[in-house]
């Protein structure tokens, strides 16, 4: 079962602000899941206006305002698990919660193939429950701090994102919101298992740094996937609203 019911999920959104609790951006998010391993996952970046997440440095917070950064926080709240891969957690430390908004936090899922996090990290401390998803065989404790272990067969040059899904939705997390970082959201459009992608592009202009997202190259227009949209202001900043239906970015 969802660890959100549909009732609460009602009551949150019509606490958001008048100017991001539109039907278009969140309604999708109440829709049963279609997809055969039963899960929902939305994708979340925030960039630049040059399409970076960080700066060369690793220097990202904050890109984007402080309207995105409660929608983020409502966007878990909406959640049965937030998914982040091990660089988020080594650059930013967060914790994942709901601190911004009302509304219960997540279960956190970190993928680190390797196991090279270790317990300094607040992901491993007091809060909501935490899975470490690691590769199938990797050698170590069954748990790290108050994480447990989840080992998932490799696939795709890391983690099996597809069977990750399908052990997760058997957990009964089945809204999955991948949050970060660019690589992980990346490999999650590349395996063509994103339902719905949030983009929030902020007015700023950084010059280089981290890409948001890392594709297979194209060398012809015609190669590339265009698709539909819907554009939302959230404050300073403009948010993308893209309906993928699990199609492959490349």
């Amino acid at each position: 079962m969802p660890l959100v019911s549909p009732d609460v999920w009602k009551a949150l959104l019509a606490r958001a602000p008048a100017d991001t609790a539109c039907s278009a951006l969140y309604d999708p998010l109440l829709a049963p899941a279609t997809a055969p391993d039963g899960c929902f996952v939305l994708g979340r970046i925030a960039q630049s206006l040059d399409g970076r997440i960080a700066t060369a440095s690793g220097e990202s917070r904050w890109i984007s305002g402080e309207a995105d950064l409660e929608h983020t926080h409502r966007l878990r709240a909406l959640s049965d698990a937030v998914l982040v891969g091990a660089r988020t957690v080594r650059a930013d430390d967060p914790q994942l919660t709901t601190r911004a908004v009302e509304g219960p936090s997540p279960v956190r899922v970190i993928l680190d193939p390797a196991r090279r996090l270790d317990e300094r990290y607040r992901v491993f401390g007091e809060g909501p429950p935490t899975l470490l998803v690691c590769a199938a065989g990797i050698l170590g404790p069954e748990r790290l701090g108050q994480a447990e272990l989840l080992p998932i067969a490799m696939g795709g040059g890391g983690i099996d994102l597809r069977a990750l899904l399908v052990t997760l939705a058997g957990r009964g997390l089945r809204r999955i919101f991948v949050e970060g970082g660019g690589t992980t959201v990346s490999r999650f459009l590349v395996a063509g298992i994103v339902d719905r992608l949030h983009v929030t592009i902020a007015p700023l202009l950084i010059g280089g740094g981290i890409p948001a997202f890392t594709f297979p190259r194209k060398d012809m227009l015609a190669d590339g996937m265009r698709f539909d949209w819907s554009v939302h202001r959230l404050g300073d900043d403009l948010l993308v609203d893209i309906p993928l239906g699990r199609h492959r970015l490349a």
